[in-house]
Order: C-alpha cells, then structure tokens, then sequence
C-alpha cells in the first residue's frame, strides 16, 4: 500500500473522510492542502527531499479567496504534477459528473481513479485507492461507469471541444481562421474548420452553431 500521501482540498470535512481511509489502509504519512499552489510546493519539496508523495488526492474546484495563487483549479494541479512527475499516482474526487470533463481527466491527464463525492465516497475513494495501487485501469465510481461507454463524448477529440467552446464566447465561424493561426491551433484553415463545424452540426442534429454550443452545454461537453 501507498506510505505517503497528499490531499489536495479545501474543505475541511471531505480531509476526514479522506484520512478515515488512508488510516485504515495504514497509510503511514498523510499531508493536506488547502490550496492548489500549496500542494505542488509541498510536491516539490517532498521530490528534492528523496521522499516523494506516491499519491495525490484533488478535488477539482478549489473556492477563491484573500489567497493569490498560481493554480486555481484541480485540473490545473493534476496537469502541473503529471508533467514534473508523471510517476505519482492520481485520484480525482469531486462532485464533477459531466461526461467529458471525466473523461478527458482520464484520457488527456492520465488520472489513475475518479471518485464521485456523494453517498457511497468513502467506500468508493476506499476502492480507489485500493485499485490504483493496483494499477488497475477500471478505476471510476460505479454510478460512472456507464461514462467509459458513451458513444457521444467517446467521438468527439479535443479539436472539437476547442471549436465548440471558441464558438460559445462569441467567436464567428469566419473569425475562428485567424484566431486559431495567432494561437498556433492547427489545423487552422478556413475549409477545415468549416468542416469540422459541419461535422459536429451533423453528429448533434444542430440547426445552426447556436443550438450546437447549447446542445454541447446541455451534455456537459463545455
């Protein structure tokens, strides 16, 4: 079983639950934060002292205070850790349960579980950690499982998310050709962007790209 591990969140009562299990999982050496920047310092520091965190648990929305910080959400510490140390093992437990932010967490992040906070988070985040310990790749709350099989966010890379989500702050599809060149977003022609808008018009049943981004909204998809 894991020896050392770090809980990335900012309420208090989710570090009880939390520190339940790891207790009964005897988990050594089990630290907290409270804030995104904090975790990765105290990553950081663990990694330069040869005694590195070999778990990582983040909540996904951490609330903005008096605090300024670098990293404001779980995504963004997952991301940061999974680039410096790829080796340490990540659980995502959040209230998050829109289909495709979970699975771009698994497929873009390479998260090791996600728990859904809710009725069953102790017994689930017990398992959890339990299977990515394991190394086991089935690692989600039961009552997500049905997510790894959706047709609809499994089809859908993140170009098209891209597209949708320029498309829902206003951006126009004429405008979408030299925002992607000055972003260095490829591909970046305009034929090939109206493809692909077409593309996602057709797989969703969309009228127009209005009724697109409200469809790719009302799935969770943005």
């Amino acid at each position: 079983m894991f020896t050392k591990v770090l809980i990335a969140d900012d309420i208090d009562f989710n570090d009880v639950g939390a520190a339940q299990i790891l207790k009964e999982l005897a988990v050594a050496d089990v630290q907290y934060a409270k804030y995104c920047d904090e975790a990765l310092l105290k990553i950081k520091r663990a990694s330069q002292d040869n005694n590195p965190f070999q778990l990582l648990i983040s909540d996904l929305s951490f609330k903005a205070d008096h605090q300024i910080n670098k990293i404001n959400s779980g995504q963004e510490l997952i991301k940061a850790v999974k680039e410096l140390y790829p080796d340490i093992k990540i659980i995502a437990f959040s209230i998050e349960d829109r289909p495709h932010k979970i699975k771009s967490l698994f497929e873009d992040l390479d998260i090791d579980g996600y728990v859904l906070k809710g009725r069953n988070t102790i017994y689930d985040l017990k398992i959890a950690i339990q299977k990515a310990y394991q190394n086991e790749s089935d690692n989600i709350s039961p009552e997500l499982f049905y997510l790894m099989q959706d047709k609809t966010t499994s089809e859908i890379n993140q170009y098209d998310i891209l597209l949708i989500q320029k498309l829902s702050v206003g951006i126009s599809q004429d405008s979408m050709e030299t925002i992607f060149k000055q972003e260095g977003i490829t591909p970046n022609s305009k034929s090939s962007i109206e493809k692909h808008i077409n593309k996602l018009k057709i797989y969703f049943k969309a009228n127009n790209t209005t009724h697109l981004v409200a469809i790719a909204k009302d799935l969770g998809i943005i």
